[in-house]
């Protein structure tokens, strides 16, 4: 580590950080820094140092923050009107787990509010701007992670993932992006969205970091019940032999340019000696749908506490209790908040719960079926992440369903549990970043951030 050596130090690699991030400003990757703590929380590290204490594995080494993981550095928004003002007694455990390791977050990073989206465009603060081409998306809901790290203001920051946030943001700015097995890392402290599919996971631009950051925050969580044993660091790295093509995503529908790279890396695996086998998966046609029921009924569930009695914004039009709660979530809500809200609260209601959300339960066991069938035909599977590059900002915002069709070949993840890592897979014609994901069984996120070293070329 250059700083332990004393090669440079901590406070000088906060304020190369920090001058970055006012550099790229005009991207708008950050919500609120955090530079005041960031700097004496570097001084401090490099005090260690001289002093001969020993220091953390991240010492120095400055990172963004999702601006849904709670701490009480600064407020925690959620990229949302609603917690505009909290300031969080609290510490996500991912976070708690990085700063124990010395790591400092220099800032927050925009996001759709409460992670609803695929663009950054429904955050409350306005779009974050592609790392490649300021006129298209970031992606999302992570956009503002990805373009820190793609930009080089940070070596990585946090995501959560929970139908693709963090695997479509990096493929749309060239980068690394880890969506961990289900349970793998803690929830615990970041704003929750969809409690069964949320996945707490991070940004990088080389899989030797991944794999550091994930043997630091991976393991049992008591705060968290869901967490997984720490798995991670105990694992062997899977010896593979056979990558699999999901026959379903390579077709018109997907970019041309995606198909090519999708080409090429198979065309690479098998001057290696790998095998590619093409697999068939006819029940993810259906995981979209299953997805939208799904998600939104969680949704709804997990925002029904935002009231404006116990904490973040509170409507100042308001005559009686019903009046404050009808008019704080109206004007503090997003209108994709409230479109997913109508949905989830329709699909739960008692005349359409059997009609909807139970038969959405069901087909979901069968994608997590015909994941593990999958398995036994080929060791990992290779697919795009989205099934268009980034597209320009505002083309999609008044369609709900052209954005919710990005996550076409992301959620069915989420829904089974599986880990995928995003891999960077070169530039189309236009020059826009290309990215392809992993996907591995549950528990095999070691071995895909050590395969994915493989299609590097």
């Amino acid at each position: 580590m250059r700083i332990a050596s004393k090669e440079v130090s901590a406070v000088s690699l906060v304020k190369e950080a920090l001058r970055k991030a006012h550099e790229f400003e005009d991207y708008h990757v950050f919500i609120s820094m955090n530079e005041e703590a960031a700097l004496a929380q570097a001084a401090e590290i490099d005090a260690k140092i001289a002093r001969g204490e020993k220091v953390g594995r991240l010492a120095g080494v400055p990172f963004a923050l999702k601006d849904n993981y709670l701490s009480p550095d600064g407020e925690t928004t959620a990229g949302a009107h609603m917690l505009q003002g909290l300031t969080s007694p609290i510490t996500a455990t991912v976070v708690e787990k990085l700063k124990a390791e010395g790591a400092i977050a220099i800032g927050r990073t925009n996001m759709d509010a409460f992670a609803h989206g695929s663009s950054t465009e429904n955050s409350y603060f306005g779009p974050t701007l592609n790392s490649a081409d300021r006129e298209r998306v970031a992606g999302g809901s992570s956009g503002g992670s990805a373009v820190a790290v793609a930009l080089g203001i940070v070596e990585f920051a946090t995501g959560s993932d929970t139908g693709g946030s963090i695997r479509q943001p990096a493929s749309f700015n060239g980068i690394y992006g880890l969506k961990p097995t289900y349970g793998a890392t803690s929830r615990y402290g970041v704003v929750a969205m969809a409690s069964s599919t949320d996945c707490m996971g991070f940004f990088t631009k080389t899989p030797e970091d991944m794999d550091l950051l994930m043997s630091i925050t991976a393991g049992q969580d008591p705060k968290d019940l869901t967490t997984l044993p720490d798995y991670y660091n105990s694992s062997e790295v899977k010896k593979v032999k056979r990558v699999g093509i999901i026959k379903d995503f390579d077709n018109e529908v997907v970019d041309a340019d995606i198909r090519k790279a999708l080409k090429e890396k198979c065309e690479l695996l098998e001057s290696k000696g790998y095998e590619i086998v093409k697999i068939e998966m006819p029940t993810l046609k259906y995981a979209l749908a299953v997805y939208y029921i799904i998600q939104p009924a969680e949704v709804a569930s997990n925002l029904s506490r935002y009231d404006g009695v116990r904490y973040g914004f509170r409507s100042k039009d308001s005559k009686d209790l019903d009046g404050l709660y009808e008019n704080t979530r109206d004007e503090g809500f997003m209108p994709e908040n409230k479109r997913r809200i109508m949905i989830g609260n329709f699909v739960l209601s008692s005349g359409f719960y059997d009609a909807y959300f139970l038969k959405a339960a069901k087909a979901r066991t069968l994608i997590i079926k015909e994941y593990e069938k999958a398995f036994s035909e080929c060791d990992f599977i290779l697919t795009p992440v989205s099934p268009n590059p980034a597209f320009r900002l505002g083309e999609k915002v008044d369609d709900p369903v052209a954005m919710y069709l990005e996550d076409l070949m992301s959620v069915s993840l989420n829904l089974a549990g599986v880990p995928g890592l995003a891999i960077p897979a070169g530039k189309n014609a236009a020059g826009l970043p290309i990215g392809l994901q992993l996907v591995g069984p549950r528990r095999s996120d070691k071995s895909l951030i050590e395969f994915s070293k493989e299609l590097a070329k």
